[in-house]
């Protein structure tokens, strides 16, 4: 049961930072056009567009920099799944020919940080 609410506990908090994030992109001009979106290959938090790229995006909280910057979470086991899961959706939705990108928005304490192309496709 205690292991059951802190997993409630951690999807809720990633679900607030993901539409933090979500927000912080629609006010710097992104669409946003799916969130969770989720296939066999895994998940992937945001994906939006602006400028003609197709932009897919991690989003990583940390309460304090303790355990390390957000970012660090995204390794290259993280990178190869989110670059799976993101061809899969180009292949799905037919947009194999749209630029697109990968991004990672940090949210330290009270801090979002966005890293634009913040790692290559790497399938």
């Amino acid at each position: 049961m205690w292991r059951t609410k802190q997993l409630m506990n951690k999807r809720q908090t990633g679900s607030a930072y993901e539409t933090l994030a979500a927000d912080w992109l629609k006010q710097h001009g992104y669409q946003i056009t799916e969130k969770n979106y989720r296939c066999g290959q895994g998940e992937i938090d945001l994906i939006a567009e602006k400028d003609g790229y197709l932009v897919f995006v991690e989003v990583k909280y940390r309460r304090t920099g303790q355990k390390g910057d957000p970012a660090e979470a995204v390794d290259y086991r993280k990178q190869k799944k989110i670059s799976k899961v993101a061809e899969y959706y180009c292949w799905k939705k037919r947009k194999l020919n749209q630029p697109c990108r990968f991004d990672v928005i940090c949210v330290l304490g009270q801090e979002i940080r966005h890293i634009e192309h913040a790692f290559e496709c790497c399938i």
